[in-house]
């Protein structure tokens, strides 16, 4: 057994190759340090024969392309056989025992406290290769007397604290969230196909949940409306997990059956933000889960994940953000406009233009989805992020469609379910390519779409948004033209005054 420096490789032993592919790796996660942030975990990995196992604590996360390094977190790292003897011991049915720091309950890190345990599974499980295809089961240990519930898109047992995961891949995409939580349940689809759950732990009160719970509903069947119905939800449910609590970090992170949203802030006085966030994640389960850039296909968990697809993952979801709270009726159109006419303003006026396209933007992602370092950049002035200016195309790819195709009824809405139907509905990975043929299939006109993703996508150029608002009922014109402004300047109070 050896235990180096590099967090990337906790453990090698001289032991293990699955015998059985039946037999689940058993994960045991209990909290009895929970005060402190700590959760004791142990898993098993059955029946191994010769050989040797690697274990591992991830570098990244799904939803997130930067590195993350979290076996910075990890500690007490013990290693015994089947008979509990502590190993190199060459025996079947290694345990490994650890404990696990986690004070940043988020989309991204684990959050363990008296009062929950918030965790992304990437940031809490050691895995082990090799073992990926193998079925997993977890079992949570809640504080005696916690009352503590899970909202979790692993699968239920009958008991209530065990779940499965078909492999490591849906392992990692699975948040789990327990806490005390108010829970609302309803059915969606034809013939009541899929549950809807939304698990909220909070300090309000349950009128604010039961609001909520009204613009939720309002968001998912908008969305599936765009769409022309919804997903297939594995296992038939699709759960959004939300904490929101003066302790939580604020994120929002999408899964293929769930989502994890935190935020610091509550009901009372961020409704329409926290459903913002509602309405960006739910449309990820079809924009990325499953309507997935090949670039992102396996994830990998050890490395930075790179792609020049963001602009549409996130960017388009962005826009359909804006466009989701307007069809609900959660904004009005001047709540649209000022949504949209924020983002035309950011990237038109963008220093980092002149520096790389929207699909450059993408490939920019690890180095800026919060990606931590120590030395000064200059993003200001090079970088638009993809979320931003990939909402900007999508908006200016809606208005082309309607004023050149509008007579057939196209609009981006028409784009969307075409590349859902092409790639999105049996899971099929996408390029960039891909999205331009489909566009010009869907109008017909190969020169249109050559000379849309020339301009917008590969290109650097903004549209042309004074000649395609108008036919909208807008009008984009300066915010304040007689008026100047000397940047972003910091101000000190001093006796004698601001410098």
């Amino acid at each position: 057994m050896k235990l180096p420096l590099m967090v990337t490789l906790l453990i090698s032993l001289s032991l293990s190759s699955p015998a059985s592919a039946q037999d689940p790796v058993w994960y045991e996660l209990s909290f009895p340090n929970a005060a402190h942030h700590e959760a004791e975990i142990v898993v098993t990995f059955p029946d191994l024969d010769e050989g040797t196992l690697e274990l591992r604590m991830s570098r990244s996360s799904p939803g997130r392309y930067a590195l993350h390094e979290f076996g910075k977190n990890v500690y007490n790292v013990r290693v015994v056989d089947g008979m509990g003897g502590t190993l190199p011991v060459r025996r079947p049915d290694p345990k490994v025992s650890y404990t696990l720091f986690a004070d940043l309950g988020d989309g991204t890190y684990s959050g363990i406290d008296r009062s929950m345990a918030h965790l992304n599974m990437p940031a809490t499980l050691m895995w082990a290769r090799g073992l990926e295809d193998q079925p997993v089961r977890v079992d949570f240990r809640p504080p005696d007397g916690s009352g503590w519930q899970v909202a979790t898109q692993l699968v239920p047992t009958g008991q209530p604290f065990t779940y499965t995961a078909s492999d490591l891949q849906y392992l990692m995409d699975s948040p789990t969230h327990l806490g005390r939580m108010d829970v609302r349940e309803w059915e969606v689809g034809g013939q009541n196909e899929y549950t809807i759950r939304l698990a909220v732990h909070h300090e309000g009160t349950s009128s604010e949940v039961d609001d909520f719970e009204d613009a939720v509903r309002r968001i998912v069947d908008v969305t599936g409306d765009i769409w022309g119905g919804f997903p297939r939800f594995d296992y038939g449910t699709y759960t959004f997990i939300s904490a929101y609590l003066p302790w939580a970090g604020g994120d929002g992170m999408e899964h293929r059956n769930s989502t994890s949203l935190t935020s610091t802030r509550g009901l009372d006085t961020s409704a329409l933000d926290l459903a913002g966030t509602v309405a960006h994640e739910f449309f990820h389960a079809w924009n990325v889960e499953r309507l997935r850039p090949a670039s992102l296909e396996p994830f990998d968990f050890e490395r930075a994940n790179l792609s020049g697809e963001l602009w549409f993952a996130e960017g388009f979801t962005s826009y359909y953000t804006s466009v989701i709270l307007r069809r609900a009726g959660l904004v009005d159109d001047d709540g649209f406009a000022s949504r949209i006419g924020s983002a035309i303003s950011f990237v038109t006026n963008g220093p980092g233009r002149r520096f790389r396209s929207p699909v450059e933007m993408s490939m920019h992602a690890p180095f800026v989805d919060r990606a931590v370092s120590v030395d000064p950049n200059n993003h200001g002035n090079t970088f638009i992020s993809y979320y931003t200016w990939g909402s900007v195309v999508a908006l200016g790819w809606d208005l082309e469609l309607r004023h050149r195709f509008g007579g057939v009824g196209l609009s981006l809405d028409a784009f969307m379910r075409a590349a859902w139907d092409r790639f999105g509905r049996d899971e099929t990975p996408y390029t960039v390519e891909d999205l331009e043929a489909v566009l010009a299939e869907l109008t017909g006109d190969e020169a249109f779409a050559t000379e849309f993703f020339d301009l917008y996508v590969r290109g650097r150029q903004v549209p042309d948004f004074e000649r395609l608002l108008p036919e909208a009922g807008m009008v984009l014109q300066p915010r304040d033209p007689e008026a100047a402004w000397a940047g972003p300047v910091q101000l000190r109070a001093g006796t004698e005054g601001a410098v």
